[in-house]
């Protein structure tokens, strides 16, 4: 009777044991893909920001139109540049009455206000070397009076994203370290759950290959386990951010998506199989008087 009570006590421990397994290797597998989401997004937002940055092209009063058509469309043709935009007198005119609320050109009696080519950079070329560069270019032409833009802003933006990015690689470093600690535990407790039958396979002359086998074909069944409900935890989480910000996350990041997956479940397989084969082998290696057998 107390044999088969400490028989069922025993299929219990062992069940607790996996399922324990199994959910530190989602927790920690959803946290990673949640970091490599996270950084994915970063570079995307990076990119967003200073695309959306405007360089403001000052031209000379009296500039015939076409001259100004002539220049955009020297622009548009550059490396640089992802969009411009022509702004003539009147219609600069029109849009600071509107933010003004009032005729500023009525009051004055002219319309002091220049025309102007508003530019938007490429995210690569959204930094102070290129701005430079495409400023020297552009100022050379005789129709141009000057370039308006912030090198702060610029210089800010670069640098936030470098630090986001490198707080958000620590933080990714830590959750893997925290992994391999996790995996490592809980594996060393189903290793203790079938202390006796491993001590038995020994003693029958069992290769450490044959007594690893059970233990990794185990632990590539959590691993992918613990995987999927990985990918379920940030699916359901990419899916709410996506509702509430279609504009930066959307359909067309599911090649980033997919990639993260990926690379979590073959983080999650190699993590639990590696940690499973070094804690066996480890468990073989200790001499019999240290090993528990309570």
């Amino acid at each position: 009777m107390r044999q088969d009570e400490n028989a069922k006590f025993e299929k219990k421990r062992i069940r607790s044991a996996h399922v324990t397994t199994v959910l530190s290797i989602a927790t920690v597998l959803f946290l990673l893909s949640l970091q490599g989401i996270m950084l994915g997004y970063t570079q995307k937002i990076s990119n967003y920001v200073k695309e959306n940055i405007g360089f403001t092209l000052m031209i000379k009063d009296y500039t015939r139109e076409q001259d100004i058509l002539d220049l955009k469309d020297i622009i548009d043709r550059s490396p640089y540049v992802k969009s411009s935009r022509y702004i003539s007198k009147d219609e600069a005119a029109r849009e600071l009455k509107e933010d003004l609320g009032q005729d500023f050109v009525g009051f004055l009696g002219y319309n002091p206000l220049l025309p102007s080519i508003e530019i938007h950079l490429k995210a690569d070329y959204a930094n102070q070397d290129s701005v430079s560069k495409f400023e020297e270019q552009l100022t050379r032409y005789h129709i141009v009076k000057e370039m308006y833009y912030q090198p702060d802003l610029i210089r800010l933006v670069n640098d936030n994203v470098a630090k986001i990015i490198f707080w958000l690689s620590l933080i990714s470093l830590f959750i893997l370290v925290v992994a391999i600690y996790l995996v490592s535990n809980t594996i060393r407790l189903l290793i203790y759950s079938k202390r006796f039958n491993i001590n038995t396979m020994q003693l029958v002359g069992a290769k450490p290959s044959f007594i690893c086998r059970p233990f990794l074909y185990k632990s590539l069944v959590q691993g992918i386990l613990g995987s999927l409900i990985a990918w379920a935890g940030t699916s359901l989480v990419w899916l709410y951010f996506h509702r509430k910000l279609p504009e930066i996350i959307n359909a067309n990041d599911m090649g980033m998506v997919a990639a993260v997956y990926a690379g979590v479940l073959v983080v999650g397989i190699t993590f639990t199989m590696v940690s499973a084969w070094i804690s066996v082998n480890k468990y073989l290696r200790m001499r019999n008087s240290d090993r528990i057998y309570e």
